[in-house]
């Protein structure tokens, strides 16, 4: 018999849930980047647009790294039955997003 109980299936799937939620988000800021890059003609030919695009892309996947080892410490903790750890992923996509909202503000969309 292990150590600790085999957690509730429903914090298992919640888990689930929320790194699924987190890769969406993901994708989202890729498809912002495309959408940045082939179908906003005033950002796509600019280094604002280039930065944009960028800064989404780094973010997607920093946000798709982050939420895989969140997802695997809270797993971790819940069979272990220790307190469930802090993320900082939402600290992060609030900087970023914040940023790349401002960056966006440098240049008009109708140049």
């Amino acid at each position: 018999m292990p150590d600790h109980p085999e957690p509730d299936y429903r914090f298992t799937l919640a888990n689930e849930r929320t790194f699924l939620a987190w890769i969406r988000t993901s994708l989202a800021l890729i498809a912002g980047a495309v959408a940045v890059t082939h179908l906003a003609p005033t950002f796509g030919n600019s280094s604002t647009g280039t930065a944009l695009a960028i800064g989404s892309t780094l973010l997607a996947v920093t946000i798709i790294i982050g939420s895989y080892f969140h997802w695997r410490s809270v797993q971790l903790a819940m069979r272990r039955g220790l307190p469930l750890p802090t993320s900082p992923l939402m600290r992060i996509l609030v900087c970023g997003t914040t940023g790349l909202a401002v960056l966006t503000m440098t240049t008009p969309l109708l140049g």
